[in-house]
């Protein structure tokens, strides 16, 4: 009867370690993970934890398991840092119990096609998320309910991922297992502008990568390179 189970008091985060070439194991902006992490408890109504010392945890269990993270171009090991509700009773309220760990496998790309182009089908049917909704919380009931869509999109348009639309004018959100962006030339011909979905109606996940590409975009001061990272909403047919 525990509460992840019957009614999705579960999160996590999803993040990676990789070795450099002298060896060293890296993580990647893992502070933004544990803030992300520390929203989708709160968003579940779970207590908070102690970010630095669950990183540090991360940390040591890391060195511990070295042997087992690649050093292999492309690989790397995965991160689950996981919270869930643990309350061994039925009834819809706030988890008594947490169990907040952390599950590590390596891995290698995520398509089995390697590290190629992806081909996204744009779903004018199905909806991921909404505003007011948990669609900025790393919460598991985000992800089961798009499996269907997800191998009708596979199965009927030979795509390797959804493009998530919202609202009458499909509006451009995210990919399933990413944020986008695309890269699109001025109509004054200008130059052009790196332009991603914002998330100020609270239905896109923030990704790390996705701030991270917007603070390097937003620094680049070429004339001749793409214009700085620009949030905004587009629809399909743009």
């Amino acid at each position: 009867a525990a509460t992840a189970l019957h009614y999705g008091i579960e999160c996590f985060e999803g993040m990676k370690a990789y070795k450099d070439r002298e060896g060293r194991i890296r993580m990647f902006r893992p502070d933004k993970n544990m803030a992300r992490l520390h929203h989708s408890m709160t968003r579940l109504a779970m207590p908070g934890f102690n970010a630095d010392g669950f990183l540090d945890c991360l940390k040591t269990l890391l060195r511990l398991d070295e042997s087992w993270v690649p050093d292999k171009e492309g690989y790397s090991i995965y991160i689950r840092p996981t919270a869930i509700g643990t309350s061994p009773y039925l009834g819809v309220e706030a988890a008594q119990h947490i169990k907040l760990y952390a599950i590590l496998s390596p891995v290698g790309p995520y398509y089995k096609s390697g590290f190629k182009p992806v081909k996204l089908f744009a779903d004018t049917v199905h909806t991921r998320a909404w505003p007011g909704g948990v669609g900025n919380a790393k919460v598991g009931g985000n992800y089961g309910p798009t499996i269907l869509p997800s191998q009708i999109a596979a199965k009927k348009h030979d795509a390797n991922q959804v493009l998530w639309l919202y609202g009458a004018d499909h509006q451009i959100t995210e990919v399933g297992a990413m944020n986008i962006f695309f890269l699109i030339k001025k109509r004054d011909g200008s130059g052009n502008e790196l332009v991603t979905a914002p998330l100020t109606r609270g239905d896109i996940l923030a990704g790390v990568t996705r701030d991270s590409i917007l603070e390097m975009t937003r620094a680049w001061q070429s004339n001749a390179g793409p214009g700085a990272g620009v949030v905004k909403n587009m629809d399909v047919s743009e």
